[in-house]
């Protein structure tokens, strides 16, 4: 799912909505929400996933080595 699945999240969560124009008696449109958030959404959907798939691979390489020595 990673980085297009987080930024449907975003898009899709009252708190964005509110921000690009859906808000409470049509408050205004706040783009800080699409240049600032919307970049950093993205990051993290893309590096998320990696950084968990890296640690799991590690930790299992590691359980993998001292299951080896103990044996």
């Amino acid at each position: 799912m990673g980085a297009a699945g987080a930024v449907l999240w975003w898009g899709s969560s009252s708190r964005t909505q509110r921000h690009l124009g859906n808000g409470f008696e049509g408050e205004g449109i706040d783009l800080g929400a699409v240049f600032v958030e919307l970049p950093l959404v993205f990051l993290a959907g893309a590096l998320l996933p990696a950084v968990v798939w890296g640690l799991g691979a590690a930790l299992s390489a590691r359980r993998q080595r001292s299951g080896h020595l103990h044996r």
